[in-house]
């Protein structure tokens, strides 16, 4: 099954907001030291999630069977 495009921006979307929001919390947020090193790990696994999801090249589409001489497809 070949990849989506629409389904990866699906994807990449709520990946790339919600870990751009760990990381502002983590830099302009009164946080805890331990919560602002959790919110930064969390933020870049998000961020970097959704990024490869686009990156990732989309499938080729299947090749339809080709017709033999007697008009049937295998």
């Amino acid at each position: 099954m070949a990849r989506n495009r629409i389904a990866s921006g699906i994807v990449m979307v709520p990946c790339v907001l919600l870990g751009s929001a760990f990381l502002s919390t983590a830099i302009w947020g009164e946080a805890a030291s331990d919560n602002r090193s959790l919110a930064i790990c969390i933020g870049s696994l998000l961020l970097i999630a959704g990024l490869l999801s686009l990156a990732i090249p989309s499938g080729s589409p299947e090749p339809e069977p080709e017709a033999d001489e007697s008009g049937e497809s295998h």
